[in-house]
């Protein structure tokens, strides 16, 4: 793929993995410069879900949710404002379920479209990606499973991938035949 292509990327936080019951509790965006904004997103009044052991992971009660989440067509309507064309995430059957969750509550369609991390990636880039995004989480000291810190984590590791990608050089002497 292009390593012009600077993409923005998405990430959500949610009550649980359960993919009947489960609903988006946070979502972070970075955007192709670098930019992060994220929402805690308050429990609409038909999102009864919640599992303490996905609590225990990202660190987010509901009594905070509800204390302090944006509502979600609010949420909804600040990404739409916020992205255009496409937006990419590494957990596309989580995060595809889960914005269809925020947007549908909202009653309003996305103004963008979700795409997988993996149609950016090359077959050496997929190699690689899993390690690299462990060498970016070291060098950011971050905590993983907050929206925004993952969202930025995707962004620092396609750019370590493509910058990698990019500084290598093409192999002489290989031809390809038809």
């Amino acid at each position: 793929m292009n390593s012009e292509i600077s993409p923005a990327f998405i990430d959500f936080e949610a009550s649980s993995l359960d993919l009947i019951a489960s609903y988006p509790i946070e979502v972070g965006v970075c955007l192709p410069d670098g930019q992060l904004h994220s929402w805690l997103i308050r429990p609409h009044v038909l999102w009864q879900d919640w599992s303490d052991s996905a609590e225990q992971i990202h660190g987010i009660d509901r009594k905070t949710l509800e204390a302090e989440g944006t509502p979600a067509a609010e949420v909804a309507h600040n990404l739409n404002q916020l992205l255009s064309d496409q937006v990419f995430c590494d957990a596309w059957t989580f995060d595809s379920f889960w914005l269809h969750r925020l947007f549908r509550i909202a009653g309003i369609v996305p103004a963008f479209q979700l795409e997988s991390i993996s149609v950016l990636l090359d077959s050496t880039q997929v190699r690689h990606w899993s390690a690299t995004r462990q060498d970016v989480i070291s060098e950011l000291g971050l905590p993983v499973h907050r929206a925004a810190n993952d969202a930025l984590i995707l962004h620092k590791t396609w750019q370590q991938i493509t910058q990698h990608a990019s500084s290598q050089p093409s192999s002489p002497g290989h031809s390809h035949q038809a």
